[in-house]
Parts: structure tokens; sequence; C-alpha cells
């Protein structure tokens, strides 16, 4: 499991919180997923990342344990998701400053980015409040839909 996989099973994960879905399953090329939460909401999500139908099998599972300490860490920073896909700009122009850096407080209705979807720019708002903790998608870049592109505290 690489780093970027961890993070696209960590927003998986906090969909399911956000839309209150207690079964996840999906299968792409050859790599198998199976999520559920079970009664105690808090823990069930973080333990199923082992990923059964890999041929893996030690080193899977020696490389999904450290992400259950960053799981658990991260339930306490908001995500802000891409709600489509396209091209992620920090800012309005190559020459201008970024709408919102590390450190900055954001509210409901702050334009975080700009998401540019079949030549149309999409100003994206924060939808959550709090301080950018990170900056996590990168500028000029693909995002796709559900990707994290902000954390906040």
């Amino acid at each position: 499991m690489e780093p970027k996989d961890i993070k696209e099973i960590k927003t998986i994960i906090d969909l399911m919180k956000k839309n209150d879905l207690s079964v996840f399953e999906i299968e792409k090329e050859g790599f198998r997923l199976k999520l559920q939460r079970g009664p105690s909401a808090q823990a069930a999500p973080v333990a199923p990342p082992p990923v059964a139908g890999q041929s893996k099998t030690a080193a899977t599972t020696a490389e999904a344990a450290p992400a259950i300490p960053k799981t658990i860490e991260s339930v306490q920073l908001k995500e802000i998701v891409s709600p489509m896909v396209g091209t992620f700009y920090r800012a309005a122009s190559p020459d201008a400053a970024p709408f919102v850096d590390v450190g900055k407080t954001v509210t409901e209705e702050t334009v975080v980015c700009i998401i540019e979807a079949m030549k149309v720019m999409n100003e994206i708002k924060a939808e959550t409040s709090g301080v950018i903790a990170e900056v996590v998608a990168e500028n000029g870049k693909p995002v796709q839909f559900g990707q994290v592109l902000f954390k906040v505290r």
C-alpha cells in the first residue's frame, strides 16, 4: 500500500461517516477493499484496511498497521474535499496570491481554491470553519471527486 492509497482510504472513511454508510466495497485492477462500520462507529472503519485478494500478505499487513494511528490523529482535522473532477488551482491567476495558506482562518463561505472543469472555473468554498492545517492538493494538478484538497483544524 502506498501513501496515496492510504489517503484515498481515509477519504472513503470520511465520506462513509459524512453520509452515514455502514458498508463500502470496491474492486479495481486486482485491488479489493471492503470497509464496514459496526455498532461502535468510532473504531470500526479503521480496522478493515488490510486488503484481501492481493498477493502481498505480510507486506500489506505491515504497511497497513502504521495507518491506524494516523487515521486516529486525522479525526481531529476536518477535510475539504473536491466536489468534482478537474484541475486544482490555489489562486485566481498564476501571479495572484493563493486564496488560503496554512494558518489562515476560514469560514463556510471562504473561497479556498478554484477547480477548472471543461474550461469553467469553479470557486470552491470551505463549507466548514477553522484554520487551514495543510494544503494537500498540488497546484495545477488534476484532482478527483472526493479527493482531499485541504485539512482544517
